[in-house]
């Protein structure tokens, strides 16, 4: 695989990236982890509406299935170090062209670092990782983070909704460094796959509203990210891993008979390993990961067919991927990276 490279604009130390539906329209937000903007663009790279200019601290983002253009995301998460702030606000687009959006914040919540929605048999919960739960000085990480599930309000725009109105549950604590989170279908129904420096662990919603939910140990090597694909088309997903927390270690993992075994490890370091997404190009299944140091290159991962092996493309380098999203627009597979130590938003065409 290839990648021609168009650079759409100029954001300092972007970071979030998300698609968004809005107008019949599929779209992208782009937002930044310091005091910047979040904008949303197309998918030609044309910047449609600044959303907000401040106060930036986005680590996530979260798109609603209604109303049309509307989404969640985290702001005033700045860094590790400066996050005890940190909060959830809903946006919902009321004139884009005029840069009007409503932008209420909806939940407080210290140190949260990701968070989704996850939905079972028609339950919509909010699902939160906190990165750790107090700090006193620089890297502290004396306090684990924990994860936490709410159940999402059927109206976010309401003015009584507060904290109370997310039913909000501890479900897992003890989790230090807790960075990495992507979602799973898994046996038809949505997980979360959560990274700490205690392991990967799998996190299944309840069957039925007020159940507990179901968490696994898939491995407890230190991570920082973790994401699940079926690169050999074997029928059974592999799981890449990013490892320890901000890493340099690329690893692969393949179910032998319901347990992950480490079968590739990454030729050489990728200092603080980041970006992380997935999806089929050309018909075959890639992970795409981006590195924030050395020599910050942006692979694509996939199977070797001929050589029955798992192998790697460099897509880009000088670059320091924060995050990335996989688009299709007129039959072009599009790769959206937030290019954070060089503030960069760059839109990759992916080539054979």
């Amino acid at each position: 695989m290839k990648a021609q490279k168009k650079k759409i604009d100029t954001l300092t130390k972007c970071y979030a990236v998300s698609p968004l539906n809005y107008g019949g329209k599929k779209l992208m937000l782009i937002a930044a982890e310091k005091q910047d903007a979040c904008n949303l663009y197309d998918l030609d790279g044309k910047k449609l509406s600044v959303i907000w200019d401040g106060p930036g601290g986005t680590m996530s983002i979260a798109p609603l299935a209604s109303p049309d253009g509307a989404f969640l995301a985290t702001q005033r998460f700045y860094s590790p170090n400066d996050s005890a702030d940190a909060n959830i606000v809903y946006v919902a687009p009321e004139n884009i062209a005029q840069n009007k959006w409503k932008v209420l914040k909806i939940l407080d919540m210290p140190f949260l670092h990701r968070f989704d929605i996850i939905e079972r048999n028609g339950v919509k919960y909010l699902f939160m990782c906190t990165i750790k739960s107090a700090h006193q000085y620089k890297d502290d990480w004396t306090s684990p983070g924990k994860v936490y599930a709410g159940i999402l309000p059927d109206n976010l725009d309401a003015e009584n909704v507060s904290a109370e109105s997310f039913m909000i549950k501890e479900i897992k604590s003890g989790l230090t460094k807790n960075h990495g989170y992507t979602k799973d279908v898994y046996n038809g129904v949505e997980t979360a796959i959560v990274s700490a420096e205690n392991g990967v662990f799998r996190f299944t919603p309840p069957e039925t509203s007020g159940s507990d939910w179901e968490i696994e140990t898939i491995i407890n090597t230190p991570a920082s990210d973790a994401i699940m694909a079926d690169l050999n088309g074997d029928g059974k997903k592999e799981m890449l891993v990013i490892s320890p927390f901000h890493g340099d270690n690329i690893c692969i993992y393949e179910d032998v008979n319901g347990t992950y075994k480490k079968v590739y490890e990454h030729p050489e370091p990728a200092e603080f390993s980041h970006a992380i997404t997935s999806g089929t190009v050309f018909g075959k299944e890639y992970v795409f990961i981006g590195h924030r140091k050395g020599k910050r290159r942006l692979f694509a991962f996939y199977y070797d067919e001929k050589n029955k092996c798992y192998a790697f493309d460099v897509l880009d380098e000088d670059a320091g991927g924060a995050n990335a999203a996989l688009f299709e627009k007129d039959g072009k597979a599009l790769l959206a990276v937030t290019n954070r130590e060089i503030d960069e938003i760059a839109l990759y065409e992916l080539l054979p």
